[in-house]
């Protein structure tokens, strides 16, 4: 994996973080045009990593020049698992970033590092063409998503399952996280692909696509 962050301390933590779990980091960059600088060499090379770790906002201008590398190297390298980093929730750049291919992407507030099984657990779940959304990420633009038309025929349940569901959680996870059963979550799970008019020819990624339909809503 290659990560992006400008602060030196934060980038050599994380890379510790990491390899001290058994994963490669191939390399540390400070700012967007280095990354993409990188990845494209890594990928000339034929080494492309299965993901990036990146931060939003880095020089020049410290506003938006990782998501916006971020974006750039999935539409060139659509294999290439992308997880940003940030230290708010910033409602368009996620969007921006989850509106491209609808697997290996994740968006995670800094805060959600210091829970390292987590962190990893998400960069791990990204690499594999997985999503990992942080929760907070995931309530404000359920929020905002609540107005859409799109949405109108989900039930409460069903709109608080597809939360967990945008946050990377499996049935399983999600039917602890409720206390329910696993069959009460596949049941609340197929009502959402049918309401949003995901059939089974879509095959396993209907899961990310329901997700998806709520984000751009």
């Amino acid at each position: 994996m290659v990560i992006a962050e400008d602060s030196v301390l934060l980038r050599e933590g994380l890379t510790r973080l990491l390899t001290d779990r058994g994963h490669e980091v191939v390399a540390g960059v400070g700012d967007g045009d280095a990354l993409i600088k990188t990845i494209t060499e890594l990928a000339a090379q034929g080494t492309l990593p299965d993901v990036v770790v990146a931060d939003v906002r880095m020089p020049p201008t410290h506003t938006d020049e990782g998501v916006k590398a971020a974006v750039q190297l999935r539409k060139h390298h659509p294999g290439l698992g992308v997880l940003v980093l940030s230290q708010y929730v910033e409602e368009q750049y996620a969007t921006e970033l989850l509106a491209g291919s609808s697997h290996g992407v994740g968006y995670l507030l800094k805060d959600r590092v210091a829970e390292v099984r987590e962190f990893v657990d998400a960069v791990v779940r990204v690499a594999r063409g997985g999503t990992a959304l942080d929760p907070e990420v995931v309530a404000q633009l359920l929020g905002r998503s609540r107005k859409q038309d799109v949405l109108a025929g989900l039930t409460p349940r069903e709109r608080e399952v597809l939360g967990l569901m945008a946050e990377g959680r499996t049935n399983s996870a999600i039917a602890r996280q409720l206390v329910v059963s696993d069959g009460a979550v596949e049941k609340h799970v197929s009502n959402i692909f049918l309401k949003l008019g995901l059939s089974q020819s879509d095959g396993d990624h209907r899961r990310v696509l329901a997700v998806l339909t709520y984000l751009n809503s």
